[in-house]
């Protein structure tokens, strides 16, 4: 099917070409752009076309309204789906499977690829972006992966591109869902550059303005495009509590998240007990999956990380805390899900391997082709 076939049927995804640079906008504004399968359909038609096409130097993603970049996923299609799915088809598995082999074609894309990550950016946002070749944060980005709250782990690669951090902040970052400035993304590598905002609205012009040279390669044209010869340098929130976050969050040879919640009860500080608060609201299980996850993705290939992630998330929804977490938090709001179990002391060694363990033989996985 042609691009401009799925442009038709499905406008939330915007693509057009300006100066061989493809400008792909994710247009549902009401939303914060969340993607809907039929957006991740359209993206992954639209990478292959710019793959194939040689008049393309690049390709840039960047999200409609002045809110958000990317929100996430459709969580609230996903938990209909999930509770609609009495005999175990698991239709909403083909999602995942499809979001997992669109973000590995980022990052493993032949051309430059660009996110503007300007306003929100998590879950399934975080997936585009990471892996982009230059990744653009402003002063408005606000940066999380906040998915243990709902009975999830990070996912969309995240047991991979949180491994460039120590392994303090990927665990603070990955366990508590915190928000990150664009500068504390630049700070700790999950952005190259932070720009002021009313930059970006200009680079269309500037683009068209772009003399190409075939003696210098793409991304030196374009960053000079993207990326102010005054770089703003702001102070990083993130620095004034990373002695905080490495006291309490440095990785134990035992005791997973547990050692971490005794470690922050024992700080009488506002930003402990903040921290406390909101490792205690979130799905015991999936905190102790999220913290095994991201020390063996440290470990893994990226391709491994992506099939490790897809495991976790079938077994999350078809026999875990998500459907409770998203009824809570989204659906019904009244911020009471009742996760099983309740507390970390009653999360058994044994389901945190379930959850580890892949629900498919290893020739029959679904991202059995994915190259580690």
């Amino acid at each position: 099917m042609s691009t401009q076939g799925l442009l038709h049927e499905t406008p939330e995804v915007g693509f057009e070409i300006v100066n061989r640079v493809a400008i792909v906008t994710l247009d549902r504004p009401h939303a914060l752009n969340a993607l809907s399968h039929e957006m991740i359909a359209l993206l992954t038609d639209i990478f292959a076309q710019c793959a194939q096409d040689d008049s393309i130097a690049a390709v840039v993603l960047r999200g409609a309204g002045d809110k958000a970049f990317c929100a996430g996923g459709d969580v609230r299609k996903l938990y209909h789906a999930a509770r609609n799915d009495p005999h175990h088809e698991t239709p909403w598995l083909k999602f995942f499977i499809d979001e997992y082999r669109l973000d590995y074609t980022v990052h493993r894309f032949g051309k430059p690829v660009i996110a503007l990550m300007d306003g929100i950016v998590m879950g399934g946002g975080m997936g585009l972006a990471q892996g982009a070749a230059l990744r653009i944060a402003t002063e408005r980005t606000r940066m999380a992966m906040p998915e243990t709250r709902i009975g999830l782990l990070p996912d969309v690669g995240a047991t991979h591109f949180l491994g460039v951090l120590p392994r303090e902040l990927a665990l603070y970052i990955g366990l508590t869902g915190a928000s990150l400035t664009g500068a504390d993304a630049k700070r700790v590598w999950l952005a190259d550059e932070c720009v002021p905002s009313s930059w970006l609205r200009g680079f269309i012009e500037r683009l068209e303005k772009v003399r190409w040279d075939d003696s210098q390669d793409a991304m030196t044209t374009l960053t000079r495009v993207f990326v102010p010869s005054a770089n703003i340098e702001r102070h990083a929130p993130l620095e004034d509590i990373l002695p905080q976050i490495r006291r309490h969050f440095s990785v134990c040879a035992t005791g997973g998240v547990e050692r971490i919640v005794a470690s922050l009860a024992g700080e009488a500080s506002d930003w402990a007990r903040a921290t406390l608060a909101a490792l205690e609201s979130h799905s015991p299980t999936m905190l102790e999956v999220t913290y095994h996850a991201l020390m063996r993705g440290r470990q893994m290939p990226l391709a491994d990380c992506f099939r490790m992630e897809l495991g976790i998330v079938y077994r999350a929804i078809d026999d875990g805390d998500f459907v409770e977490g998203v009824r809570a938090l989204i659906i019904d709001k009244d911020q009471r899900p009742r996760f099983a179990p309740q507390a970390l002391a009653q999360v058994r060694a044994e389901r945190v391997q379930h959850f580890l363990s892949s629900p498919w033989r290893k020739e029959m996985h679904p991202l059995v082709d994915l190259c580690a």
